[in-house]
């Protein structure tokens, strides 16, 4: 069977497997009260220039996006995503479970927008409705697109005006910062957001994500709020050394476009691209527009049917009565022959 279903199908790069073997018989504290943790922490607030920042490490996207979404929030406020946003599709409520409700924008590209954004304070009334006070975006979107520095302006001015959180989900976030043509830089993303996450179970380690606190709003009793929720690891440091082996500067700097992860998401990049055009020149036709390292093509559902048999894909949506939308995403080990055994199945 060939992979396209996910960028989480294999397990860490050599480079992460070698930090945690190197660091294995080391003694530490836990949960998170460890030298990586302190060291990986600091590296990342250098990264983004803002020493004052707050650096927590988790075991996944759903513990980021939860317990961050609901930090700063209280029992009446909720929470506005884009209807295809992930917290409002495929985290079965966690939110909610956590008694805050989620508000579903409506987008025409899996971005939320300040239109979005107004449609749904026009919904609150009094004390008898909940007030919405977060937004939540990903970037990139659950569709693969890429937030401009302008968009992210716009939504932070308009989060601003309704006195609103702002927090970006950044599972899939090195594949945004290295796609051609983007203008939105990791410092940009610290410098409009309150709170977002660098993800790296979807970008060569094992599993782990950095959650980055930039408003203290979000930091009353943060790792209480970890420890209730399931989401602070005993060994935690895990989660650190495997951050520090993919973010590090490579030429002994703090710049994340030179780092393992940075080429990791390049590399996915160009593999979609690579896989786009062979795509194009076969004759489907897209879905929507691409970026990142998610490709959505229309096909027939008999070809589907076909496919299935040799290639593990998400059979996304359906398009018409005949024809269904799939998605195929590359991940940090895909390789040109694997391109040529779907291009050729295509």
């Amino acid at each position: 069977m060939n992979y396209f279903i996910s960028d989480y199908s294999l397990g860490a790069h050599p480079k992460v497997m070698q930090a945690l073997i190197d660091t294995n018989l080391e003694h530490t504290d836990g949960y998170g009260l460890d030298r990586f943790t302190e060291e990986c922490g600091e590296m990342i607030k250098k990264m983004i220039g803002k020493p004052e920042a707050k650096v927590y490490f988790m075991h996944s996207g759903t513990a980021a996006n939860t317990i961050t979404c609901c930090a700063p929030l209280k029992p009446y406020e909720g929470v506005i995503a884009p209807r295809t946003g992930h917290v409002f599709v495929h985290e079965t409520g966690s939110v909610e479970l956590n008694g805050h409700r989620t508000f579903a924008a409506p987008t025409e590209d899996g971005k939320l927008t300040p239109e979005g954004i107004e449609d749904i304070m026009a919904l609150y009334e009094d004390e008898h409705t909940v007030i919405p006070r977060l937004a939540y975006i990903t970037h990139p979107t659950e569709n693969g697109g890429v937030y401009t520095k302008a968009e992210l302006k716009a939504l932070r001015e308009c989060c601003d005006k309704h006195d609103l959180y702002l927090f970006m989900d950044g599972a899939r976030l090195g594949t945004a910062l290295m796609w051609p043509g983007n203008d939105l830089s990791i410092q940009d993303i610290a410098d409009l957001v309150d709170a977002f996450y660098i993800g790296g179970t979807k970008l060569g380690a094992l599993y782990g994500e950095a959650v980055v606190l930039l408003n203290d709003d979000f930091d009353d009793h943060f790792k209480f709020r970890m420890k209730r929720n399931c989401g602070l690891m005993g060994k935690a440091r895990a989660l650190a050394v495997q951050m520090q082996a993919l973010l590090e500067d490579e030429t002994g700097g703090y710049d994340i476009t030179k780092s393992l992860y940075a080429r990791l998401a390049k590399h996915e990049n160009d593999m979609a691209i690579k896989l786009r055009e062979a795509v194009l020149a076969k004759g489907c036709e897209l879905w929507i527009p691409h970026q990142t390292n998610q490709l959505f093509i229309i096909l027939p559902n008999e070809k589907i049917k076909e496919l299935e048999k040799d290639f593990l894909f998400y059979t996304w949506c359906a398009y018409d009565e005949g024809r269904s939308v799939i998605r195929l995403v590359t991940n940090w080990n895909t390789s040109e022959d694997d391109l040529k055994l779907i291009i050729d199945a295509l």
